[in-house]
Order: C-alpha cells, then sequence, then structure tokens
C-alpha cells in the first residue's frame, strides 16, 4: 500500500507541475486563434463590401434586362401599330373609291374632311373611330 500511496503522490506532483504549463499554453493558443479587434472588423467590412458590390451588380444587370425588354415591347407595339396604320389606309382607300361623293355619308365626309390635310388622313381616322 505504501508503494500505491508513494507513486500516487508523484503523479500527484506531476500533475500539478504539468497543469499550470497546459492552462499557459491553452490561453496562449487561444489567443493565437483569436484575431485582434480591428484586423476582424476590416476583415468584415471588405467581406460586406464585396457582398454589397456583388449585389449592387447584380441589381444593375437586372435592371439593364428589365430596360431591354421594355425598349422591344414598345418596338414591338411600334410595329403593331405601323401595320394597324397601313391596313387602315388600305381601307379608307378602298372606302374612299366607293363613297358616293353626293350621298348623305359622302357630303358628311366632306364637310369632315376639310380639318384635315387630306381626304385620306380623314377616312382613316373616320374608319378608326368607327371599327
Amino acid at each position: 500500500m505504501d508503494s500505491i500511496d508513494k507513486l500516487l503522490a508523484e503523479l500527484q506532483s506531476e500533475y500539478k507541475e504539468v497543469q499550470p504549463k497546459q492552462q499557459q499554453s491553452k490561453s496562449t493558443t487561444a489567443k493565437s486563434f483569436i484575431p485582434s479587434s480591428p484586423k476582424p472588423a476590416s476583415f468584415m467590412d471588405n467581406l460586406l463590401a464585396e457582398i454589397k458590390a456583388d449585389f449592387a451588380e447584380e441589381d444593375a444587370a437586372i435592371e439593364l434586362k428589365k430596360q431591354q425588354e421594355l425598349e422591344q415591347e414598345r418596338i414591338c407595339q411600334e410595329k403593331l401599330k405601323a401595320k394597324q396604320l397601313e391596313a387602315l389606309k388600305v381601307q379608307a382607300k378602298e372606302w374612299l373609291a366607293k363613297v358616293d361623293p353626293l350621298s348623305s355619308e359622302g357630303l358628311w365626309f366632306e364637310r369632315f374632311a376639310e380639318s384635315y390635310s387630306s381626304k385620306l388622313e380623314a377616312a382613316i381616322e373616320y374608319l378608326r373611330n368607327n371599327e
């Protein structure tokens, strides 16, 4: 038993000697893993700035795409209006050829056309409003 007590005492003393050294090395190790305050703040600031720049770039790309889509839609609308106007011109020419200038409609149209630069323009407007 005495030898066990001696052995236990030796282990206990060694443990007491090693324990403070381990705590010092742990605190030193812990300190080395904890970066200083200014460094992480600037790193985080840089990271946040980079993320903000990425989002701003993505937003700008989305906005540009929307603008291009709106421009394409406007062009399509203009082409559609031009086609409709051409169709109305054809109808107006046919209508002008058929209308009897001495009929009530023909006489009314003569008065109506006075405020337009041409009879064709007046006929287009007349047909547009009567569709």
